[in-house]
């Protein structure tokens, strides 16, 4: 019988502590795989005093034997992929071509994406979107452009990556000058510095989608990891508040070569309340004191970006939507711990528009805005719950929590996370293998 894959998503708007649950998974699996974003991700993994955290490297790389992907529908940005190899040799960790493994169809972020990112940003002023400033968006662009795209294949071709960038430079100095009146960026600068690049990643330079598809075939377990969250998706999120790639587990088979029936089982992340860093709309957001004792409790600044996230109650509307389009198995229920001293909590459970129920979830930005959401109060618990091992030893206030958040979704709360560390984890109704 063949080892049942799992993928791990988040539900809400990025930030839902996916790093943990990855963690989690990836002791039991052979393969770790990222399969969309980049550097925009921010995935933080601790284990006793040490705190890790990943932006590009798969978070399996902490486990020995566990082979991480980087697939072909991530954009790689091979400064900050070697900044990450470097920090994680530097502290023990052993990270090279038997245990890390980079597509060779994964685009690669150019200097002149990043440049493209902030100068666009600045220049959309009250209306922008609220990118990490990674270029992220720019080489998704530029990988449906093809023309002006280069892939990580491309950084071992000497010669062949000179010219290419040549052209591209000439090509995005044009356009950066005319648009923002920015300095030229130097090819020739460039094509050292990727070349470099080029050669200390050759050894684990990989046709990972064939790679993957062999180790389906030898019945190997895979975990997927995604990045951002559901909300955020290219196509099912708050557009245009979103990342540039497709984020759900829809997403797994394109972003990493394999076929649909690879995504095994789907464990969706969800913070016990909701978060969203940048612009955009938010039904449930809390710009008031419970929102800012949400965020000082919960420490919510940005891994990747060090920016403050805007805090709200939990949103099941929006949970529900993104269950369902990923086919989600069970929740990953994190950071419960943070609502611990709430004399009651809220979940938003319907919305309305113009004083009627809305009967189907419109995640367009237009949309949200216009709808009034529609809470249920919870008594709260006082107690602090970050020592809890065993569901039984949760507060009844914090079980009925629970127990109130599988109704809403419809799906089992199969671990629940009451603090950071890899041992404040409760695996509760979990049909994952290998973890109960």
């Amino acid at each position: 019988m063949k080892a049942q894959n799992v993928t791990v998503i988040g539900l809400q708007w990025g930030d839902e502590g996916k790093g943990k649950i990855v963690d989690a998974v990836a002791r039991t699996c052979r393969y770790v795989v990222r399969y969309c974003g980049g550097a925009n991700a921010g995935h933080t993994v601790n284990v006793g005093s040490q705190r890790y955290a990943m932006h590009l490297i798969p978070c399996g790389i902490l486990y020995p034997g566990v082979h991480n992907v980087v697939g072909n529908g991530v954009v790689f940005d091979p400064t900050v992929a070697w900044e990450e190899v470097e920090a994680l040799r530097g502290r023990g960790v052993k990270v090279g071509p038997e245990n890390l493994h980079v597509s060779s169809a994964a685009n690669v972020v150019m200097p002149w994406h990043k440049l493209a990112d902030r100068l666009s940003e600045v220049a959309l002023g009250k209306g922008k979107i609220g990118t990490t400033a990674r270029g992220i968006g720019p080489c998704y662009a530029d990988k449906a452009a093809r023309s002006t795209a280069v892939r990580v294949g491309d950084l071992l071709d000497g010669d062949g990556l000179r010219e290419k960038v040549a052209a591209i430079a000439a090509r995005k100095n044009a356009v950066l000058s005319a648009l923002y009146e920015a300095e030229p960026v130097d090819a020739e600068v460039v094509w050292r510095e990727y070349a470099e690049y080029g050669r200390r990643f050759a050894p684990m330079v990989a046709n990972t989608p064939a790679l993957l598809r062999r180790a389906l075939a030898a019945g190997e377990k895979i975990c997927f990891e995604g990045g951002q969250g559901s909300m955020l998706d290219i196509d099912h999120g708050t557009f245009p508040y979103v990342t540039s790639s497709a984020v759900t587990a829809c997403g797994v088979p394109h972003g990493a070569g394999v076929p649909p029936s690879a995504v095994g089982r789907v464990v969706g992340v969800v913070k016990a309340y909701t978060s969203r860093v940048g612009a955009g709309p938010f039904p449930t957001e809390q710009d008031n004191a419970i929102g800012d004792h949400i965020r000082d409790r919960g420490k919510e600044y940005g891994t990747t970006t060090g920016r403050p996230r805007r805090c709200g109650w939990l949103d099941a509307v929006a949970l529900r939507y993104a269950a369902d389009l990923s086919g989600v198995d069970e929740i990953a229920l994190v950071l419960l711990d943070v609502l611990s001293g709430f004399q009651t909590v809220r979940i938003c459970t319907d919305y309305k528009t113009d004083g009627k129920s809305v009967d189907e979830f419109d995640p367009t930005a237009a949309a949200l805005r216009r709808v009034e959401s529609v809470y249920e109060e919870l008594p709260g618990w006082s107690e602090e719950i970050v020592s809890a091992t065993d569901y039984g030893e949760l507060p009844a206030t914090a079980r009925a929590y629970v127990d109130r958040v599988e109704f809403l979704t419809g799906r089992p709360v199969g671990i629940i996370s009451v603090g950071p560390e890899r041992e404040q984890t409760i695996f509760h109704n979990t049909q994952l293998e290998g973890l109960a």
